[in-house]
This record gives structure tokens, sequence and C-alpha cells, in this order.
């Protein structure tokens, strides 16, 4: 059965000033009586969520098409203008490697350079995090780039991002919002570009980032020593291709192997079920690569190269990957190390992290007196604190679970470029050591705590679906646990509503964070669970984190399995297994 409403927008989109072929596939929807699919994509209006817009590529108000994407683009240009008034405007624009990323890149910089502002266009495909260089190198008020970061290959997705390079946050993102459902007709977007307002840029643009990348390396003589540490890189078909290896030629790295069949960009993404290196699916040829060629590290970016997942050889010499809390946790331990080292510590340094992000980093940035941000999850949020701190104290470096971080402050987004180069060199100064990096991993858990983390995602689709995962929000609202695991919960963040209630006592205080649907529960052992439905998929996902000390590497096996079985009954009490 198909809406009142939703037949109305069909109507508008089958009479309205659209192309032919949009018309025609709406139309087969129709003669085909795929009523549920039509539903899906006019229930609503794709939306702004926390990376931008991102949808199914096809016809329809919550699809992914020109449309879409040039009502978004004309609400941010008429935003633009309001908020940068009197002064020429310039945006940077890229793409990555995604069916229809260059059209739709296109169409972008036409609706841009159509509105009297200077666009910026990258000649061909780039990672997301030299976009957010290049708004900043270019003095750029804002920059777009078309990705759907780590989606199956129907989606795409187009990200926006402010004059510091940080994706938008509030209040921009909703006043944007605001001025795109002003804009009530396409007719309203001015798809006409003028070619005269559009320069295309790429090699200059990539140099000057390549500069900046190679000044966080800090470990050069041990680069030196273990420059021929066997490397195997896959981009899987992304844009990482572009960048990743002549950085990590840069930095001093002599031995690096592309797995050859993922090496070519591809939007259909051929040799994977899903782009994403959290998976491990993904990671199945380079993990082959690297047992054959017995390798020191795997790195793998996802399709524009903003994160980066990896494997190592683990104490049975087998190829494991390491998770996104696992790597976050490494890199802030190296950093902090090294600025120590380099007696670069005067109090004033930061480290920021997402509030579903292992608590181990906490644990590390406070032993070197450093001080450690939270925020809600999504990088941009990260963004905004470094700047709002910026000229007040110095950003070392931070990330989230999701396998995305950034050392230095010069790009404002998460970037697998910088973190390859940098998890490389962690590599060759752990060998330089006479370790492997998960040696490294382990003896950084006997100094801080094993910290053992896992991720579930429930995935309900389409109307009935985003229905669903707000009556499970509600129901944990409503009926939160008092014990889990056999520990007792201590506190209850609701972030939604900004609240902490204190299950043991009573007590209520306020939480310093913008609203945003999580729940977090904190037991007596220190085990933490959140729950947060997704901004950009279909998903509601539960975060686990669970800790032990560990006395000594003969011990990591026992411990894991320890906290392992402890996950496990966790799921088990909250009926998600």
């Amino acid at each position: 059965m198909i809406e009142a409403g939703i037949h109305e927008k069909i109507d508008q989109w089958l009479t309205g000033n659209y192309d032919e072929a949009t018309k025609a596939e709406i139309q087969d929807l129709l003669d085909r009586n795929e009523e549920d699919a039509l539903n899906d994509a006019f229930y609503k209006n794709l939306e702004f969520g926390t990376g931008g817009l991102r949808g199914i590529m096809g016809a329809g108000s919550n699809r992914m098409n020109r449309y879409t994407l040039g009502m978004a683009t004309q609400g941010l240009c008429n935003y633009l203008k309001q908020s940068f008034p009197n002064q020429q405007i310039s945006v940077a624009i890229a793409h990555d490697s995604r069916n229809n990323s260059d059209k739709f890149a296109r169409v972008t910089a036409d609706i841009f350079s159509a509105n009297d502002i200077k666009v910026y266009l990258f000649e061909a495909l780039r990672p997301t995090p030299e976009l957010s260089f290049a708004i900043r190198h270019l003095g750029c008020q804002s920059g777009v780039v078309i990705t759907a970061s780590h989606n199956p290959k129907e989606y795409n997705g187009y990200k926006a991002y402010w004059n510091d390079g940080g994706q938008v946050v509030a209040p921009h993102d909703k006043n944007i919002i605001a001025e795109v459902n002003k804009i009530t007709s396409v007719d309203e977007v001015k798809f006409e570009a003028k070619p005269e307002n559009i320069e295309m840029i790429g090699s200059q643009v990539d140099e000057a980032y390549i500069e900046k990348v190679l000044g966080l390396s800090i470990s050069q003589e041990a680069i030196k020593r273990q420059h021929d540490l066997k490397i195997v890189y896959t981009p899987i078909h992304g844009t990482g291709i572009t960048l990743v290896p002549k950085v990590l030629e840069r930095f001093g790295f002599t031995n690096v192997h592309v797995v050859e069949e993922q090496s070519e960009p591809n939007g259909n993404f051929p040799t994977v079920v899903y782009p994403n290196p959290e998976e491990k699916e993904a990671m199945t040829l380079a993990m082959k690569k690297a047992a054959e060629i017995d390798a020191d590290l795997v790195l793998a970016t996802d399709p524009d190269s903003d994160r980066v997942g990896i494997a190592v050889k683990n104490l049975n010499g087998e190829f494991v990957l390491v998770n996104g809390n696992q790597t976050g946790s490494l890199l802030i331990n190296y950093l902090l190390q090294a600025w120590k080292k380099a007696d670069k510590l005067t109090g004033k340094e930061f480290v920021v992290k997402t509030i579903v992000t292992t608590d181990l980093i906490r644990k590390i940035s406070d032993s070197y007196n450093v001080t450690m941000y939270e925020t809600l999850t999504g990088f941009k949020y990260i963004a905004e604190v470094i700047r709002e701190l910026e000229g007040k104290e110095t950003y070392i470096g931070g990330g989230e679970e999701s396998y995305g971080y950034l050392a230095g402050d010069f790009v404002r987004d998460k970037d697998a470029i910088s973190s390859c180069a940098l998890i490389a060199e962690m590599a060759a100064v752990a060998k330089d050591n006479g370790q492997s990096l998960f040696e490294m991993m382990i003896e950084m858990y006997t100094n801080y705590g094993f910290y053992k983390e896992e991720l579930i995602s429930i995935t309900k689709k389409g109307m009935r679906g985003a229905e669903e995962i707000q009556q499970m929000m509600q129901d944990m609202r409503s009926n939160p646990p008092k014990t889990i695991a056999g520990s007792p919960v201590v506190t209850v963040s609701d972030y939604k509503f900004s609240t902490v209630k204190n299950l043991q006592t009573g007590e209520e205080s306020k939480l310093n964070q913008e609203s945003s649907n999580v729940l977090q529960y904190l037991t007596e052992d220190g085990s933490k669970i959140s729950a947060r439905p997704s901004g950009t998929e279909p998903k509601i996902k539960f975060y686990f984190s669970v800790n032990e000390p560990l006395a000594s590497k003969e011990e990591f096996d026992a411990t894991a399995e320890k906290l392992d079985q402890k996950i496990e009954q966790i799921q088990l009490d909250l009926k998600l297994k």
C-alpha cells in the first residue's frame, strides 16, 4: 500500500522538471507494483546525518541522485552567501572511486559555479582527508566530498565541510538543512555551470599535503634501520592508491607490496562483499599475500581513505586483525611516548576520543598528564574540539573505534593516509626494539590494563526498520538493567536528554554534550555498554567494553578468553544473543 503523501511526491517527480531516465525508473517501479521500493524511495527526504547526505543511488527523494544532491548543494550555496556576505566565496570538491562519484562531483561543482562561488575541483579521485586539507590550504569557506565511505556499492553520499576543514556541525548543519528544506522545487536549483568559476586542482595540492604528512614522522632513525619492513597494502579499489604507496616511500619504506587485485579504483568493489577494512572478508586477499611473503604489517584503507584497518602476526605467528580501539590506543601511546621523550609535553596538550571508543586511551593520557576530551560519535565533533582549542592548547592526536585516526591538525577529519605512515613507523620502531606490533600492544596492556571491545550491529531496513530501532531505544530507556553480567549498573548516561543517573544513589547530573540518541551503561567492574542508532545506515549499534589487569605476556591468551566470556554474558543478559 502506497500512502497518499508518498503518491503525491511520486506524481511531482513524474510531472516535474526531472530527466527522462529518472521518470522511467519511477514508472517502471509503478508498473511492477514495487510498493515497498517506492515507499522507501519517497517516504522521506534524504537528510544530513553524522556524515552528511548518504543513501542508495536511484530515483526518489530518499535516494542519492543529482536532484537530492542538487537541492543540498543549492541550500549550502544559499547558506554560504548568508554566512559570508560581501566576499568572494570559494569551495573545494573531491570524490572517491564509487559509481557516479565523478558525475556527482561535477554536478556539485556546476551548481556552486552557477551561484558565483569559486570552485577548486580535484581533477580525479582523491582521499577525503586531502579534501579537508585543501579547504584550509586554499582558504576556502566550505568544501564537499562525494563518498559513502565503506558502505556497500549501491550507496553514495555527500559530506559537507566548513572553513576549518571539519565536517559541518551545529549550528551550521541544521541551518543548511533549513535552507535545503526551503527549496520546494528542483527548478530553484541552478544547474547551469559557469565554467570560468571552476579551477581544476591536483598535483600541487598533493605535494603540499604530503609535505605536512612527512612532518609527522617521529622516528626517522628507526625507519632507516628498518626500511625493508615488509608491508602489504590494499586500497580495496579506492582512493588510497593515489597517495598511500607514495607517502610510505617518502617516509623511507622500501618494501611495500600492493595487492594488485584490489589496486584499481572500481565502484563495484568486485573482490569484496563490503569495502570495509573493519571486515575480515575485505582483508582476505591482503592477509593471504602477507602470509605468502611473511610480511610484518598489513594496511588496508576504505574507498575514501579516511579509515585504515591493520593486521599483524600474533604470538603464534598467525595474522590477526587489530581492531579500531587497539590501533587508536597504540597510536596515542606511541605519540605520547614520543612527545615525552622529546620533552615537548608542557601540560597544555590534549587528545580526543568519542564516547564509544575505548577508555584505555583515557588511562594512557592520564599517565602522561595529558588532557583527554570526549565527544559524541562522529569525527566532526573531534574537529570541533580542535577548532575550539586552537591557539590555547596543542592537539596531539585522536580517534574513534570505527578505524578513524588523526595526528596533527593540518587535516580536520580522520586521515588514513597519515595514519598508514605512522602505523608503519610504529611497526618499524617495534621491530627496532626486537618486538612485533602485537607484542608492543601486549606491553601496553600490561602497563595500563587489558581492554577488550566488541561491536554488534543489528540492521533494520526501511520505514518499519526505523520504527523498530526507536522502540528498542525506548524500551532500554524505560527499563534499564540493574545488573549486567553479575556486576551492578552504577550509572546510566542518556545523551538524548543530557543526563547521567547514578542508579545506586538516585543522583542525577547533566552531561556537557549536544543531544544525541545514545544510551550508555557503566557497571561496578568497569564494563561499559553503549547503544546507538547509526546516523548514516539503517542499523542500531551496541558497543561493549570490558577490562582486566594483565600481569604478563604469558597470561594474554587466558585473559583474552576471560574477557570474551564477559562480553558473551553481557550480550546474553541484554538479550542480544
